[in-house]
């Protein structure tokens, strides 16, 4: 059996997932900390704009080891780049650019904001009343991750053996388009 190459129009859409991702977040947190300091913009529903800076993880957990976030945000994003290559479902691809754009985004903050390289805060902005105050590259992880858990729900292979091509595309109205 050959080894499985994701067609070039499968890594154009997660290259492209993950470089919309990172871009977005990173222009809104730079918006965010040149507007936000010292004030609250209340917006609609709950939702305002409050900027804080987050050593830990989700829900600030792990506010004590902000490297180890680095060195996962790095092996996440490694491991997405390799495996990559070879998903040859768009909505695989769209998922894992997604969960790459955004610990890339927050990966940026770690590396390059204060205190320091690798131990840098996350910028965040996003406040609900009802939730923790989150960021873009947030957003894009948990929506990537949702992508994800949606596809293997519905048994949607990341990719497909070159052998088993010519099956593929004949049940590609059962699994989606690949």
């Amino acid at each position: 059996m050959t080894a499985v190459q994701a067609p070039p129009q499968r890594v154009a859409w997660l290259a492209g997932a993950a470089v919309t991702a990172l871009a977005v977040d990173v222009a809104s947190k730079s918006a965010a900390v040149a507007w936000l300091p010292g004030r609250s913009v209340d917006l609609f529903a709950g939702l305002a704009l409050r900027l804080t800076r987050n050593p830990g993880a989700a829900f600030s957990i792990g506010t004590g080891i902000t490297p180890v976030f680095t060195v996962v945000a790095v092996a996440v994003i490694a491991g997405i780049s390799w495996y990559g290559r070879k998903v040859t479902h768009r909505g695989w691809a769209v998922a894992l650019g997604l969960i790459a754009g955004g610990a890339a985004g927050n990966l940026v903050d770690r590396l390059f904001r204060s205190p320091g390289l690798g131990r840098g805060h996350v910028v965040d902005f996003l406040h609900l009343d009802w939730w923790p105050t989150f960021n873009l590259a947030d957003s894009a992880l948990i929506c990537g991750v949702a992508v994800a858990m949606w596809l293997s729900l519905r048994n949607v292979p990341l990719s497909v053996p070159a052998a088993d091509d010519s099956a593929v595309s004949t049940s590609a109205g059962a699994t989606g388009e690949r």
